[in-house]
């Protein structure tokens, strides 16, 4: 199914970190799709509605992390 949009979203909270628009996005789409080939099983997501999400790491989480090193060998630290 090709993406109608690419969502950012937190894995940890699950906030939305944005979104790109198919129509700015086909190169990166193309990069992301290259991923899914390795390890983006990990952070990429196909959702019923035709959109593609990546899962990354937003800016409070980053820091709570950072303050906290043992969070990283958790894979969701946020209950």
């Amino acid at each position: 199914m090709k993406p109608k949009d690419i969502r950012y979203s937190c894995r940890h909270c699950n906030t939305e970190v944005g979104s790109i628009p198919l129509s700015s996005a086909e190169d990166i789409i193309r990069e992301l799709q290259k991923a899914e080939e390795g390890q983006g099983e990990h952070f990429l997501e196909y959702n019923e509605n035709g959109s593609m999400t990546v899962r990354c790491i937003c800016e409070q989480c980053e820091q709570s992390m950072r303050m906290n090193p043992d969070y990283y060998a958790l894979r969701k630290w946020l209950q």
